[in-house]
């Protein structure tokens, strides 16, 4: 019997699971009978307060050029992104969202030869893009739900070519102070990319920053990957960015896809970039919404892990059953059974009426 054309595929994109993203809103709605407009999602990370006015101005100005290819080079959003981070255009790559840049990291990186070191309970995608790739995954046990930087050091073996750090992590919400990682840089061998991923790091308070991007020059090796997807509110138009040295960006940018960021999504990044007032208004909202859930948690004897993104990870027993419960509420949060954490719910902040419904929802799923 011949064999099936699946199974010619390789071994490695046969073993990979796909990655789950958060419930719609429209299919809960289907499979409950619950309008839309009664359902609140804080399963994604989103911004509640929806998009920058002045992006949303742009996106639609922009749909007049629809039907044309976009600047596949990205020229105008880079040159936003080189005046705003005080670096050279040819530093910079630009992802349909921030997980396009840690494919196209991977892609540039990784061979069926080498490996890639994260730690345990940190992005999925991670582990995806490695083995995608026919890469081995090295994977170190977490200290406090968190990134060990010590032991991901000692993981790194010579057949490792990339060490992702998610900073602050998802889906955990850990953070590593600039001084931690700045010493981790400085003690990795220089001919192993260190990915660090700050997709939430808008969210971090002024005392907590640190200058990741300034630290390229120093650290040729190093690749500092963000988002516009979460506090700029272009989750639906797909934006990320890497700032690297330009040898690293240019190997990037051969493998990158052409035209992989739409005209809309370009023009409304530019609008998103200059409108701070909008970013700082996300994070106060974010600052208000993390206090109303964590006093909720501490109410009601649950544990949770202090989180420095836009969303907090909560332990409430049997997770797919109060899962459950919330969806039949109209409410969709995130399980994380899937990073070994069965007994935990990952839930975006949402507005104060859409965190004080889920509050609601979870003292009724916990009885």
């Amino acid at each position: 019997m011949n064999a099936s054309i699946a199974s010619r595929a390789p071994a490695h994109i046969r073993s990979l699971s796909p990655y789950q993203p958060g419930k719609p809103v429209s299919e809960l709605a289907r499979e409950t009978g619950i309008p839309e407009t009664e359902i609140v999602k804080l399963a994604s990370n989103e911004n509640p307060l929806g998009m920058s006015p002045k992006a949303r101005a742009a996106a639609v100005a922009a749909l007049e050029e629809g039907a044309r290819y976009p600047d596949g080079n990205a020229f105008a959003l880079r040159g936003a992104l080189a005046r705003k981070y005080g670096v050279d255009m040819s530093q910079l790559v630009i992802g349909n969202g921030s997980n396009d840049v840690l494919e196209i990291a991977t892609q540039a990186f990784l061979s069926p030869d080498a490996s890639a070191v994260f730690a345990q309970y940190s992005f999925a995608v991670y582990p995806l893009a490695t083995i995608a790739r026919g890469a081995r995954c090295i994977q170190v046990p977490a200290r406090n739900y968190g990134h060990d930087l010590d032991a991901m050091l000692s993981a790194i073996d010579p057949t490792t070519r990339i060490v992702f750090i998610a900073n602050p992590n998802n889906p955990t919400g850990t953070f590593l102070s600039g001084n931690e990682i700045e010493a981790f840089l400085a003690r990795v061998p220089q001919d192993v990319l260190v990915v660090l991923d700050e997709a939430y790091t808008e969210f971090l308070s002024a005392d907590l920053r640190y200058d990741a991007i300034g630290w390229v020059t120093r650290f040729p090796n190093l690749l500092v990957s963000r988002t516009l997807c979460k506090a700029y509110g272009l989750a639906g138009l797909r934006l990320g960015y890497g700032v690297a040295h330009p040898e690293v960006a240019d190997l990037m940018n051969r493998v990158r896809q052409p035209f992989n960021a739409s005209c809309v999504a370009q023009a409304a990044a530019v609008a998103a970039l200059e409108d701070q007032d909008f970013v700082e208004k996300a994070a106060e909202n974010n600052r208000r919404g993390m206090a109303q859930l964590t006093a909720a948690f501490a109410e009601l004897g649950l544990e949770w892990i202090p989180s420095f993104g836009n969303f907090v990870t909560v332990r409430v027993g049997d997770g797919a059953r109060v899962d459950k419960s919330l969806l039949a509420q109209g409410v969709i949060v995130r399980p994380i059974g899937g990073y070994g954490m069965p007994e935990w719910l990952r839930v975006s902040i949402g507005l104060p009426e859409e965190n004080a419904r889920f509050i609601a929802a979870l003292r009724r799923a916990l009885d």
